[in-house]
C-alpha cells in the first residue's frame, strides 16, 4: 500500500445553475472564476473525475490508478471495481431541481452504466430562507406527481422543514427531494452521477432554454413507500470546548456515519475497515499507523482499510463527519 496515513485528493469545483460563492468564502476552496460553483468533488473515481491524491507516497497517483493496483488495502475488498462512495461539498446557494435517484435495479434498466445513488447530507449553515423537501407526503400517487409537475407545483406533495446546521439526512434511492436556499453541506453518496429531474422551478438559461427533465424516469425510480424523511441531531456540536464524543447518525448497507466533536483526542471507530472524514470546523491532526495529516474545515480524507488504528487529535473545539464501510454492500 502506498500509505499508511490518511490519503487526502485534490478538490475538483463544479458549476452549478444553482451554486454559489460559498465553497470558497467558506470553505477556502479556490474557484477558478466568477461562475456560480454548486459542488467541490472531494474523493472520486467515478467516469467523470478521478481525483489526484496530495498525500503521502501516493501523492500525483489518481484514486483510479489506487483502486487498480491497491483496493484490497484500501478498501478491503478485492472484487470492488470502484472507490464505493463520491464524497462532497455542496453550495446550494439557490434550488436544486426536485429529483430522485435510482436504485441498482433501475439504474441497469433506465441508466446503463451508471451505479445506484444512495446518500446522506449533513448540513454545516442554512441561511434564513434553506428549505429542505424529503420524501411523499402520505397518499401521494403517481398521478399527483404527473398533475402537480405539470402545474409548477409539485412541492406540494412533498414532506419539507427548515434545515439547521448539524442536522443529518439520509436520502435512500428512491426518495424524491429537493434544497436550497443557502445551504451549505456535506454530502456522501455511492459512486454514480444518476439524478432523474421531475422539476426545475421553470428555470431558464440566458438563450431561453431549461434544463431536462424526465418525468417518467423519476416515477418509475420513486419508492412509493418512502413517505417522509427526517434529520437526526448529534448532542454535541463540538463548538463548546467539551470533551470529544462519538455519536452515531446514520447506519445503512452503505455507509455508517457518526459525528465526531469536542476538543480532546479519540480513537477512531474505523476498526480496520475503509472510512473516511469531513473536516466542519476546526482544525487537527488525523493520524493513521506511521503518519498523519493536519485537516481543517473544508478538508476531507479517506482512511484506507490497512493503515490504522486512526486517531484524530483536535487543537481546539472541532467537529468531524466520519464515515465507516458497515461490511454490507447491498444493492
Amino acid at each position: 500500500m502506498p500509505s499508511t496515513g490518511p490519503l487526502i485528493f485534490e478538490s475538483s469545483p463544479r458549476a452549478m445553475v444553482w451554486g454559489g460563492r460559498a465553497l470558497e468564502s467558506r470553505l477556502g476552496k479556490p474557484l477558478p472564476d466568477g461562475q456560480s460553483y454548486g459542488e467541490a468533488w472531494e474523493v472520486s473515481d467515478h467516469p467523470r473525475h478521478s481525483s489526484v491524491c496530495l498525500s503521502g507516497s501516493a501523492r500525483g497517483k489518481c484514486l483510479r490508478s489506487l483502486m487498480e493496483n491497491h483496493v484490497d488495502e484500501i478498501v478491503g475488498a478485492p472484487e470492488a471495481e470502484r472507490f464505493p462512495w463520491l464524497l462532497k461539498w455542496l453550495d446550494c446557494h439557490d434550488w436544486l431541481s426536485v429529483q430522485v435517484h435510482p436504485d441498482a435495479e433501475k439504474a441497469r434498466t433506465l441508466w446503463p452504466g451508471e451505479g445506484p445513488k444512495n446518500e446522506a447530507w449533513f448540513i454545516i449553515d442554512a441561511g434564513p430562507n434553506a428549505k429542505v423537501w424529503a420524501g411523499l407526503l402520505p397518499g401521494v400517487t403517481a398521478a399527483d406527481i404527473r398533475a402537480t409537475a405539470a402545474k409548477g407545483t409539485i412541492a406540494e406533495c412533498l414532506h419539507s422543514f427548515t434545515p439547521r446546521p448539524g442536522e443529518c439526512l439520509y436520502l435512500p434511492a428512491g426518495t424524491v427531494h429537493a434544497v436550497g436556499g443557502g445551504v451549505l453541506m456535506a454530502e456522501i453518496q455511492q459512486t454514480s452521477d444518476a439524478t432523474f429531474r421531475l422539476f426545475d422551478w421553470n428555470r431558464v438559461d440566458a438563450s431561453g432554454k431549461g434544463r431536462q427533465l424526465h418525468l417518467e424516469e423519476s416515477i418509475a425510480c420513486i419508492d412509493w413507500r418512502r413517505g417522509p424523511v427526517h434529520p437526526v441531531m448529534p448532542a454535541n456540536h463540538g463548538g463548546d470546548g467539551r470533551s470529544t464524543t462519538i455519536e452515531p447518525m446514520v447506519d445503512c448497507p452503505y455507509f455508517q456515519l457518526h459525528h465526531v466533536a469536542g476538543k480532546s483526542p479519540a480513537d477512531l471507530p474505523v476498526a480496520g475497515r475503509l472510512g473516511a472524514v469531513f473536516a466542519v470546523s476546526g482544525r487537527g491532526t488525523l493520524r493513521g499507523r506511521t503518519r498523519g495529516e493536519i485537516l481543517a474545515a473544508g478538508h476531507t480524507a479517506i482512511l484506507p482499510r490497512n493503515a490504522g488504528p486512526w486517531t484524530w487529535e483536535p487543537e481546539g473545539p472541532s467537529s468531524l463527519v466520519l464515515a465507516v464501510d458497515p461490511g454490507r454492500q447491498g444493492a
